[in-house]
C-alpha cells in the first residue's frame, strides 16, 4: 500500500478532480490497475470516471483484459438473436462456477440506476471504481417506461432508447443497437469479475402495451367520474372487444397487416406477440410511432371508462374506491382525466400505485363481487407469459440473478399456505422457471422486502413468504436507521438471527439505488465510512450500495432533487419528483478518501477473507445499549479481527475483545487498518491481560483491523 501512497491521496473533493489532470500523479494508480494490482482505480471519482472518453475506457480495458476485451466484443458473443453455445469462459459471470444460487447470500453488490450515468456503456466505466470485494451489480429496470416515465412502470419489453450510446456505436460500429450494445456490457462486465443481475417487477404501466396487448393478464375497471360502475372478473373481453373496434375504425399501425374480424382472432394464442404488436402499435423500431398509437388506443378505452386496475401494496390489499377529492384529479397531456384510487378498508402502510398494474396471476370468486382472489385458481397462462419474458431476458443478455421488485406482495389473508406449490409466487415461479427448467443453475433471487413486522407490508410474516418463494436474500432496512442508534442495533441483531436459522438471507444495506431521496438524508449525515466497513468485511452477509453513496453530501436540509438518485427513477418535468438536467454527483471528498483507503485495504486482505464465516465476538446488542462490535473469522485458524465503534458522536475507552476459543492468545494481534487517521501507540497491539484483550479507546464510528503477527 505505501508504494501507492495512500495517505497522500487528497481530502478536498476539487483535489481529486485536479489529480487525473496531472499524470504523473494520476498514472501510477492507472498503472497498479491495469497490470493487476489493484482491482479498481483508486483517486478517480466516479463522476470523472463516467467522464472518460470511450477510447480511453478501451486502451483501459485493453490493458487491464488483453484479449478478453476482443472476446467480450466480438460480434459472435454480442448478438443477443444468437447467443452462443456454450458461452467462451472468458466472457462468463464468476457465479457461473457455483452449482446453485447459495452465492448471493454472501455478495456484495452495488445499485445502478442508468438514469444516472447516461448509459449501459457508461456502467462499464463507472466499474472501474468498484474493487474486487463488490463482485455483484444490480442494474435497475431496463425497459422503457411508462406515462411518469418511470422505470418501473413498464411500458413493453423493448429497452429503453435513452441507454443506447452513440460513443460505443461510434467507437465499435458492430454495436449499432441497444441491446447489442447491452450484452457486450455484461461480456465486459463479466471479464471484470462482476456477476449482473435485472429487475424482475410483476407489474408493467397500467397502459402499457403489453396489457394493451393481452388485456386478459390484467384486471380492469369501469370508472365513470368518482364511481366504478364494474370490475367484473371477466372485464377484459369487453376491453377486447373495444380494442378490435379500434383497429377496425383506425386501421393496423403497420400497412402490410390485416385486422382480424372477431376478437377470437385477433386474441388467439396462435396469434404471435409480434404481429398483434405490429397491429396495434406499429413496428418496434419505430418509438415515436408506437407511443402515437398507444395514446390513440388509451384515448380511445378512456371515452368507453375502461382502466386496468392500479397496483395496490400491503394489507388488505384489494377493495378500491375512486378518491373525489380536487386535489386526486389529474388531466394529463393529452386532456384526459384521471383519478386517483384509495383501499376501502386501509390499514397503516395501504398504498395505490396509480401508474401500475399488476398482473392478473388468480381468478376472482363471486365474479369479484368484493374484489376477492381465488388463490386456488391461477391462470397459468398468464404465469407461463411472464416467464418466458423474463427467461429471454436473462438468455438474451446473460443476467446472472434478479432482483425481485415489491416481494413484500403476499396477498393471502392467512399468510403461507399449507402446500407451497408451484404457482405461490410469480417471483419465485420466475426464478425456478430460468434456474431449473432451463438450466441456469447459478441464477439467483434478490428480493425486495423491508423484514416489516407481521401484517405490517404483507400478510403473515415476510420471512416465512421470503422462504416460501425461493429467495436466496433480501433487501431488509438498514439503510433507514442511524448507523449506532438502538434501531439500527437491533435490526441487525435480529437480520444476524435471521442468518442464522433461516433460508432467506437479510443483506446489510448501506443505500438503495431507488430509495436516495431527501427522506433519508437523516441517514447519512454520519456514520457512512462504518457502513461500508461493516459490509465489506461480514463475509458471511452480503451486502447492497446504492451508487452515489461514495460521495454523498451531507444534508442538514434538502438539496435540490438532481441530488438524489431516486428522483432519477422517474422522469417529470413538474412537481415534487421532478428534475432537470443530469444527476449530480455528491462532492464529499472526505468521505471518498475514507473509503479509497478502505477499499485498498479490503483489496489486500480480500484473498484471505473471502468466503470463510463469522465468528462474533461482541455481538450486536439486542437492547441497543452497547455500541461495540467485534468479529473474526468462525473457522479453524482466524487471523483477523474487526472491530468497531458503532457510535458515531462518542469515543469508547477502556474496553476488552474476549479471546478466540481454541487460539493461543499470546502472540500478538497488530493493527493494520482503521477508518480514522491516527490511533495511539497503545492500541497498535492487542495487549492480553490473562481475561480478554484490552483496548485503550476507539473513535466515534470507527472500525478497526487487527492482524495476527
Amino acid at each position: 500500500m505505501a508504494e501507492f501512497k495512500v495517505d497522500s491521496l487528497p481530502q478536498v473533493y476539487q483535489e481529486y478532480l485536479d489529480y487525473w489532470q496531472t499524470e504523473d500523479r494520476s498514472q501510477p494508480y492507472l498503472d497498479a490497475y491495469q497490470q493487476g494490482h489493484l482491482s479498481f482505480v483508486p483517486g478517480l471519482l466516479p463522476e470523472q470516471a463516467v467522464g472518460f472518453t470511450g477510447q480511453k475506457t478501451l486502451h483501459i480495458l485493453r490493458r487491464r483484459l488483453g484479449n478478453r476485451l476482443d472476446i467480450a466484443l466480438d460480434p459472435t458473443n454480442t448478438d443477443p438473436d444468437a447467443v452462443p453455445n456454450p458461452i467462451p469462459t472468458e466472457i462468463q459471470a464468476p457465479a457461473t462456477a457455483q452449482k446453485d444460487s447459495r452465492w448471493l447470500k454472501t455478495t456484495n453488490m452495488v445499485g445502478i440506476n442508468v438514469r444516472t450515468v447516461g448509459s449501459f456503456w457508461n456502467i462499464v466505466k463507472y466499474a472501474l471504481t468498484l474493487s474486487q470485494a463488490q463482485d455483484t451489480v444490480h442494474i435497475l429496470p431496463i425497459w422503457e417506461p411508462g406515462v411518469v416515465g418511470s422505470m418501473y412502470g413498464i411500458s413493453s419489453w423493448n429497452l429503453n432508447p435513452e441507454f443506447f450510446s452513440p460513443e460505443l456505436a461510434e467507437l465499435r460500429p458492430e454495436l449499432d443497437t441497444i441491446d447489442k450494445q447491452l450484452r457486450a456490457v455484461i461480456n465486459l462486465l463479466h471479464t471484470l469479475g462482476k456477476n449482473v443481475g435485472m429487475d424482475v417487477i410483476p407489474h408493467t404501466d397500467r397502459f402499457s402495451q403489453i396489457a394493451l396487448t393481452y388485456p386478459a393478464y390484467f384486471e380492469w375497471l369501469r370508472r365513470q367520474d368518482t364511481v366504478i360502475i364494474d370490475h367484473s372478473a371477466n372485464l377484459h373481453e369487453v376491453v377486447e372487444q373495444k380494442i378490435l373496434e379500434f383497429l377496425h375504425k383506425n386501421g393496423p399501425a403497420v400497412a402490410d397487416e390485416t385486422v382480424p374480424d372477431t376478437v377470437e382472432k385477433l386474441f388467439a394464442d396462435t396469434v404471435s406477440e409480434e404481429k398483434r404488436l405490429h397491429l396495434l402499435f406499429g413496428r418496434q423500431e419505430d418509438h415515436a410511432g408506437r407511443e402515437v398509437r398507444r395514446v390513440m388506443l388509451v384515448q380511445y378505452l378512456f371515452s368507453y371508462g375502461f382502466e386496468p386496475v392500479p397496483g395496490t401494496m400491503a394489507p388488505p390489499y384489494r377493495g378500491l374506491k375512486v378518491n373525489d377529492q380536487d386535489q386526486a384529479r389529474i388531466v394529463d397531456a393529452n386532456g384526459l382525466v384521471w383519478r386517483d384510487y384509495l383501499i376501502t378498508q386501509p390499514q397503516a402502510m395501504s398504498r395505490v400505485f396509480g401508474p401500475l398494474g399488476r398482473y392478473k396471476l388468480y381468478e376472482r370468486i363471486d365474479d369479484n363481487t368484493n374484489w376477492e382472489i381465488d388463490f386456488s385458481r391461477p391462470r397459468k397462462a398468464v404465469w407461463q407469459y411472464v416467464c418466458d419474458q423474463y427467461y429471454r431476458v436473462q438468455h438474451r443478455y446473460g443476467f446472472d440473478f434478479m432482483r425481485g421488485d415489491m416481494a413484500h406482495v403476499q396477498m393471502r389473508p392467512h399468510g403461507v399456505p399449507d402446500v407451497i406449490d408451484s404457482y405461490y409466487d410469480i417471483l419465485g415461479a420466475i426464478k425456478h422457471y430460468i434456474q431449473d427448467d432451463h438450466g441456469v443453475s447459478h441464477f439467483g433471487y434478490f428480493a425486495e422486502t423491508f423484514l416489516a413486522p407481521r401484517d405490517v407490508m404483507t400478510y403473515g410474516e415476510e420471512i416465512d413468504h421470503l422462504e416460501a418463494s425461493d429467495a436466496d436474500s433480501t433487501l431488509g432496512d438498514l439503510q433507514s436507521t442511524v448507523v449506532g442508534s438502538k434501531e439500527f442495533l437491533q435490526r441487525l441483531n435480529y437480520y444476524l438471527d435471521l442468518l442464522e436459522t433461516r433460508q432467506c438471507a437479510p443483506c446489510f444495506t448501506l443505500m438503495t439505488a431507488d430509495k436516495d431521496d431527501p427522506r433519508f438524508d437523516e441517514f447519512y449525515r454520519t456514520g457512512n465510512a462504518l457502513r461500508l466497513f461493516i459490509g465489506l468485511f461480514l463475509t458471511d452477509m452480503s451486502s447492497y450500495m446504492g451508487l452515489g453513496f461514495e460521495t454523498r453530501n451531507v444534508h442538514y436540509h434538502p438539496a435540490p432533487n438532481e441530488h438524489y438518485t431516486k428522483l432519477y427513477v422517474f422522469q417529470e418535468s413538474d412537481g415534487p419528483k421532478a428534475t432537470s438536467g443530469p444527476y449530480i454527483w455528491g462532492k464529499n471528498g472526505h468521505l471518498y478518501s475514507t473509503l479509497t483507503r478502505l477499499k485498498l485495504y479490503a483489496d489486500a486482505i480480500w484473498p484471505n477473507i473471502v468466503g470463510r464465516p463469522v465468528r462474533w465476538l461482541l455481538r450486536p446488542d439486542a437492547l441497543g445499549e452497547s455500541k461495540l462490535l467485534a468479529w473474526t473469522q468462525g473457522d479453524d485458524n482466524p487471523n483477523y479481527i474487526f472491530v468497531a465503534n458503532s457510535d458515531p458522536y462518542q469515543p469508547i475507552a477502556s474496553f476488552g475483545i474476549p479471546t478466540i476459543p481454541n487460539v493461543d492468545p499470546l502472540p500478538p494481534w497488530r493493527c493494520e487498518y482503521s477508518t480514522v487517521s491516527r490511533i495511539t501507540d497503545k492500541d497498535k497491539t492487542l495487549v492480553y491481560n490473562g481475561k480478554h484483550y484490552k483496548v485503550a479507546s476507539l473513535a466515534p464510528g470507527e472500525g478497526r483491523v487487527y492482524a495476527l503477527a
